[in-house]
């Protein structure tokens, strides 16, 4: 194996960008900006030109590299096509072959950044040792990542690990962004969370720290939460009912050794797994019942550790 590798998580905004050993040590981080303009037509060759300047920076030769890994936002095909990538402004873009014809035939592997995500907390985050691994990112949607034996599930349109459009309400009369209705982000995500406390907030309750919070987030149900406040309370309780529950379903089909739970939610910590064991151990079918659950551990960095794992597989 070679000594180096790149690690490329594309955002909307900015590309983050990581230079690993192949022993997983992150040796530089930087980022550059996203260039979306002309249907993102720059965004390749401005990556490439960041990855060839760093590489003469260092003295780092071609022969040393064992490749690139990229991360994207949205799905990426068996066949490594990138079919469509709204933030970047990408239809039919085949990231590998482009990427890897400007850095001159290095291997360039692509993925979906919620799946590589997982693969990096797998690697060197929350689910190191573990080769079956469920992660979970609560932001401002729910991500998902489903890794079995090692290796990213990404399925035949790359929407393997979309968790949270999974259908837990039937009977919601609200749209989800999808166009669909009744999906877990609906309820699991900080939005989910703060639409949650507004619709009980809005029945009439016992008083509540909630009333004198301003305007209701995810964070702030969390901090009522731990101090003690019935009603945040039951808000919380009726999320991690409606997440545990269906976690417990998607162990029926990964039976990982370990979900991991990452995203901006996640901050709130032991209170927020603890809750939502609670209820995944209720309704888990039992051989599936002692999943360990765990904290993501490389906050924004798991999509580029994730990406170079891509290329060690």
């Amino acid at each position: 194996m070679k000594k180096y590798g790149f690690g490329v998580d594309i955002g909307g905004t900015s590309c983050k960008i990581g230079l690993f050993e192949t022993t997983g040590r992150l040796v530089e981080k930087w980022e550059i900006p996203t260039d979306t303009r002309e249907g993102g037509k720059n965004i390749l060759p401005n990556i490439a030109k960041s990855l060839q300047n760093k590489m003469s920076e260092r003295g780092i030769a071609e022969r040393e590299l064992e490749g690139i890994g990229v991360g994207l936002p949205g799905p990426v095909r068996m066949d490594g096509i990138v079919p469509v990538c709204v933030n970047l402004g990408w239809k039919n873009m085949d990231v590998s072959k482009e990427l890897g014809s400007l850095m001159h035939g290095i291997l360039v592997e692509a993925g979906n950044d919620a799946n590589v995500a997982a693969l990096g907390e797998m690697w060197q985050g929350g689910g190191k040792g573990c080769e079956n691994v469920v992660m979970v990112t609560l932001g401002t949607g729910v991500g998902g990542g489903i890794i079995v034996n090692g290796k990213i599930v990404s399925g035949s349109n790359g929407a393997g690990g979309e968790i949270g459009h999974m259908t837990v309400d039937s009977q919601e009369k609200v749209f989800c962004n999808c166009g669909r209705k009744g999906c877990l982000e609906q309820y699991a995500s900080a939005t989910g969370i703060a639409r949650l406390a507004r619709e009980r907030l809005a029945l009439e309750h016992e008083k509540s720290l909630l009333d004198q919070a301003g305007k209701v987030s995810a964070k702030t149900v969390f901090d009522t939460y731990k101090e003690g406040d019935a009603v945040a309370g039951e808000i919380v309780d009726q999320f991690a009912r409606i997440l545990g529950t269906a976690l417990s379903n998607i162990a029926c089909v990964a039976d990982p050794e370990v979900f991991v739970i990452g995203g901006g939610v996640s901050k709130a910590g032991k209170p927020l797994l603890d809750a939502v064991e609670k209820y995944y151990r209720k309704a888990a079918f039992s051989p599936c019942a002692d999943t360990r659950f765990t904290l993501a551990a490389l906050g924004n960095d798991a999509g580029m550790y994730g990406c170079m794992k891509l290329i060690l597989n």
